[in-house]
This record gives structure tokens, sequence and C-alpha cells, in this order.
């Protein structure tokens, strides 16, 4: 209904905005937030980000600051991630021009910690940590207990992801303790959430069902469709974690039913973050028992909601499961594309144990018979597991060593021996029972290549029936017919 002028090139917007006196900038700045505010409620909360924009360079801290935190929360919801962490950033920028109190303090520090939210989704866990350590730093000095014991929950994540576990699981139990001293109900779940993902990382998979199997019982009814502080719901993160944990273990069927129910409770609230998890819970343990190609379709699903609601932090899983889908599958050239873009964005994300990408390019590698660039891949990822203590991706590596040694065009038996039991004895340890049985299928066809025809029918026997017991019917398959093969 009125006539509206507008910029054509963005440089001359500047040049023009350049010829304004900084005072008379604020001025209109000024002018034109007051002209926002003075519409309607529901026009004024469509324009929040607007409003933030012209409040901060308008200097009127004190709005700047609500406007940009409200826009940033907002943007956070429909996981604009990037636009999220900068208007957060924004707010926190603001309250530095505003006089220093308690009050400011606390909020300091909740609007830091929704910044980690924002920013874990985009992978960049440095800027992650900085804003951490200023919460902490900021909870000390206030002696206040609730946002300390969130601090500590927060800061035991990044820990377990760097290897420090020692102190990652202390920070957690101590949040574990505060929760219920100030009835917390949102932070035990998280605290809970973070010591059975960081135990899940360095491979104690009993410990990491303890704690994801409570939060199931915790986070019912109304809780369940809560993020309690996460970028995802932890109800469904739990879930997705709890069946990882249990994959590893073999027990497929209870995996599955908690996978299934958290894509139920991730896809009635629809929460993109949550959604993408779950879908590559299911798609895991569908990978994991049967190779199938079911999982292609949840995979792809998952990936697609990775680029286009700027969940890079999930991404390098995403494309390390679906790389494999499709390795699986046959489709070699579609399955190392993918995984190559996986393992590159992976450094940076480390929500997941970070050589899991490697492990996957490796395993694509392996799958499409290029023997030596599994090789150098694994070993390279060896050492980073090594570093961060994540055990059980160790022992997938000792493993996947071992089928690369003694399948290359010049194999080397008796190292290849020697990964296998490496890589056995530390599965078994860790109650890794579908990789034990691959690694007892892996003796079998190293013994039978070398003609020890007895060993390697004990060890095929051993796998099969561990793969039979475990339901894992395409690799039962594939003993059945490598058997056939020897006896014929």
């Amino acid at each position: 209904p009125s006539s509206i002028y507008t910029f054509k090139q963005s440089l001359l917007q500047d040049a023009a905005y350049a010829t304004i006196l900084i005072r008379r900038r604020r001025q209109l700045h000024i002018s034109i937030m007051e002209v926002l505010e003075a519409q309607s409620d529901a026009e004024i909360k469509e324009k929040t980000e607007l409003l933030a924009y012209h409040a901060f360079h308008g200097e009127t801290w004190e709005k700047a600051f609500a406007y940009s935190r409200e826009a940033g929360l907002k943007a956070m919801e429909r996981s604009a991630n990037r636009e999220a962490s900068a208007l957060l950033e924004r707010a926190l920028n603001c309250l530095e021009n505003l006089s220093e109190n308690d009050e400011i303090l606390k909020i300091a520090i909740d609007t830091h910690f929704e910044a980690r939210s924002a920013i874990q989704a985009l992978g960049d866990h440095e800027r992650v940590v900085e804003h951490l350590r200023e919460a902490e730093r900021l909870a000390t000095r206030l002696a206040d207990q609730s946002r300390l014991g969130w601090a500590s929950a927060y800061l035991s994540q990044y820990l377990w992801w760097m290897g420090d576990h020692e102190q990652a699981a202390q920070l957690g139990e101590r949040a574990l303790k505060i929760a219920p001293t100030i009835s917390d109900v949102s932070l035990e779940a998280v605290a809970n959430f973070f010591l059975g993902q960081g135990y899940f990382n360095a491979g104690n998979y009993d410990l990491a069902v303890d704690y994801l199997q409570r939060n199931g019982k915790l986070l019912e009814g109304d809780l369940a469709s809560q993020r309690h502080g996460l970028t995802g719901l932890p109800s469904v993160l739990s879930r997705a974690w709890l069946a990882w944990s249990l994959c590893e273990k073999g027990g497929f069927k209870e995996a599955m039913e908690h996978a299934k129910r958290g894509l139920s409770i991730a896809e009635e609230v629809n929460q993109p973050y949550s959604i993408a998890t779950a879908c590559l819970a299911i798609g895991q343990v569908e990978l994991v028992q049967s190779g199938s190609a079911q999982a292609i379709s949840l995979l792809e699903r998952a990936v697609e909601l990775c680029e286009t609601r700027d969940l890079d932090v999930i991404f390098p899983m995403a494309a390390a499961l679906l790389g494999l889908a499709y390795a699986l599958q046959g489709e070699a050239e579609k399955s190392i594309t993918l995984l190559e873009k996986g393992e590159a964005d992976a450094p940076a994300a480390r929500i997941f144990d970070t050589p899991t990408s490697v492990i996957a390019l490796g395993t694509g590698h392996l799958l499409a018979k290029n023997f030596d660039e599994a090789l150098k891949f694994a070993e390279r990822a060896a050492t980073l597991a090594d570093v961060r203590g994540f055990r059980g991706s160790k022992a997938r590596l000792l493993y996947l060593i071992g089928e690369a040694t003694a399948r290359r065009d010049a194999p080397d038996h008796r190292q290849a021996d020697r990964l296998y039991r490496q890589a056995l004895d530390l599965a078994d340890e860790l109650g890794m029972l579908p990789l034990v049985a691959d690694c007892h299928f892996g003796f079998g066809m190293l013994y039978q290549s070398i003609d020890n025809q007895a060993e390697a029918e004990e060890h095929f026997t051993t796998a099969q029936d561990m793969y039979r017991e475990m339901e894992m019917l395409r690799r039962v398959e594939l003993t059945e017919d490598v058997g056939s093969e020897a006896a014929g």
C-alpha cells in the first residue's frame, strides 16, 4: 500500500551509510527501532531480528541484548544455528556495555549456555569451550550451584571428547550430585546423557547403557518433548546412544526398540536435530545387524537434514553410515565420494568420536577392494583413538587393519594373525560381540588362505554360531557360503 525504496547494490548502500555521521546514524537506528516497537505485538515478534539490529547499532544496550537474545533463540528453534550463534554472541557483547551486577552475571551465564547449544550444532567446539569456561568462572564467582552444575555437565562432555576421561567423569558426577539438591530434573537428564555418551566413546558400553537407561525412565510425558538446554531432545539423544551401545554388544532387538521410540518422539515434536539423530540410530542398527538396504532411506533423510538445517556437527556420522550403506549395496564410487566428504568434515565435529569417519572411509575402501587405501586410513585413525582413549574405535581399527593386511596383493599372514588377535582380545574385553564374531570370521578366512582348514573351520563355526544367536542373518549366510566353498 505504500512505496518502498531499496538499494539495488549493497556497495552503494555501504557507501551511503558511511557518509552519515556516527551520532546521526545512532539517532536514525533508534528512530527506526521506535517505529517498529509501535507496531502490534505480532508484528514486533515477527521483526525481532530487525529490532535487534537497530537497537544494537543505536547502542541502546539493554534493548539490544533482549532483542538479540530473543531473535537468537527463535533462530535456534528452527535449527538456523549460524544465525542463532551470531545473534547470541551479539547479545553477550551488549551485556558488556551494561553496569555489572549479580543479575547481569546470571543472565550472561545463561546466554553463554544458549550460545553453546547453537555453536555445537555447527561443530565449532573451540568457541563452545570458550563460552563454557567463562560460564564456569562466573558461576563460581557467584557461588551459584545451579549454574555451576550446568557448567560442570557441559564441560564434562568436551573433556570426554578430548580424552580426559577421569576429569570428565568427575565433572559429570558433580553435576549429578548437585541436581537433586536443587530439584533440577533437566540437569540430571543432561548429566546422565553426557556420562552415557562419554562412556560409549571410551568403549565402556555397560556403564553407557546404565546412564542412558536412566533417562529412558526419567524423561517421560511432557519431559520427553523438552530440550532441557541441549541442541536436541535428551529423550531422543539418550535413546540413540543407548541403541548404539546395545548395538555394539549385539543387543539388536532392544536397540531397535529404543531407536524407533526416539524417532517417534522426535517426529512428534518436529525437532530436526533429534529426527536426524534418531534416523542415524535406526540406520546403524540395520547396517550392523543385517547390512540391509532398508537403512538407506532413513540415512538419506538424515544427510538431507544435516545439509538443509545447518547440522554440521552430525554430518560426518550421517555421511559415514550412508556411505557404508551404499558400499554394502555395491555402489563403490558413490560410497567413497560421500565417505571422503564426511571424513573431511570430521575433525571439527567431535560429537561422535572422531575416528568414526575415518573408520568408515577405511571400511569403504576395504569393501571396494582398495586395500592399501583402507590400511592408510585405518592406521592414521588408530593413533587418534589411542590419544583420545576411544577403546571401542581402537578395537574396530585393529580389525580393519588386520583385514586390509590379510587381503592386500602381498598379504602378511603373520601380521594379520597378530592384528586379529589384538582386535579379538580387546573386543572380547569390551563385550563387542558382533566384532568378536567378525574377528573369528577373519581368522577363518586367514587360515583358509594358508590351507589350515582345521583352524579355519573352527573359527567359521564360532562366527556362525555367534551370528545366528544375534540374528545377523546376512553374516550367517556369508559363513555358510564360505563353508560350502571350502567343502567343495
